[in-house]
């Protein structure tokens, strides 16, 4: 694929992220690239809503790019993470479960920037999900400047304990840039056994999830 004509099989992907932009420029400088990826691959953004930190740094990048901006945020939070005027379109919900309900309907992908406790919830969450069938979608970490090695360290002992299955390790997808992130999430193809069939969830209060690519 030429360079700026790239056509993804993701029309929208969730990045979980943090309102905080951490410490170090780094953490920032990766939210503008990840942002610049999803525009040159024509990706929509889903996302918390909120207008600070990281989040506010992609949102407003994915906007100014041309593409559709879905901010996803609990009437509670509102007052705390959106100043000024909002990127794109905002929806506002009734709770933290209904956000993330709302986030993954909406999403054929999902991605988990730096964060804090929140984004490692929302990651953990998606990822379980994936193991229980719940969904078929494509779970990826950008893990900026070693960010995740811990986490993914502790998932490799998990599986040499015993907790987590080998196939199960590999639903979340990892890499330490943006494109190379997304190129390997383009390319992933689920080797784990799902703990039910997806079939025999009932998926109402989470919608209907896409059903072309991701139900091979």
């Amino acid at each position: 694929m030429e360079e700026g004509n790239i056509k993804s099989k993701f029309n929208k992907v969730c990045v979980f992220c943090g309102s905080n932009s951490g410490r170090r420029q780094v953490f920032s400088d990766a939210a503008l690239e990840l942002g610049d990826e999803l525009v040159k691959r024509k990706i929509d953004l889903v996302y918390g809503g909120g207008s600070f930190g990281l989040m506010g740094l992609i949102s407003q990048k994915v906007y100014d790019g041309g593409c559709h901006v879905l901010g996803v945020i609990p009437k509670a939070l509102m007052p705390l993470e959106i100043s000024g005027e909002t990127v794109g379109e905002v929806r506002s919900v009734s709770d933290m479960h209904e956000r993330k309900a709302a986030m993954a309907r909406e999403a054929d992908a999902f991605i988990a920037l730096p964060g804090g406790y929140g984004t490692m919830e929302e990651l953990l969450e998606m990822i379980t999900w994936s193991q229980l069938g719940i969904h078929k979608k494509t779970v990826g970490v950008l893990n900026v400047d070693g960010y995740y090695n811990n986490l993914l360290a502790l998932f490799d002992n998990g599986v040499e304990e015993g907790f987590i299955k080998p196939g199960a390790r590999h639903i979340l997808v990892s890499a330490s840039t943006a494109k190379e992130l997304l190129d390997k999430m383009e390319q992933y193809t689920p080797s784990h056994q799902q703990v039910a069939p997806h079939e025999s969830w009932n998926m109402k209060q989470l919608g209907d999830y896409p059903s072309q690519q991701n139900a091979q």
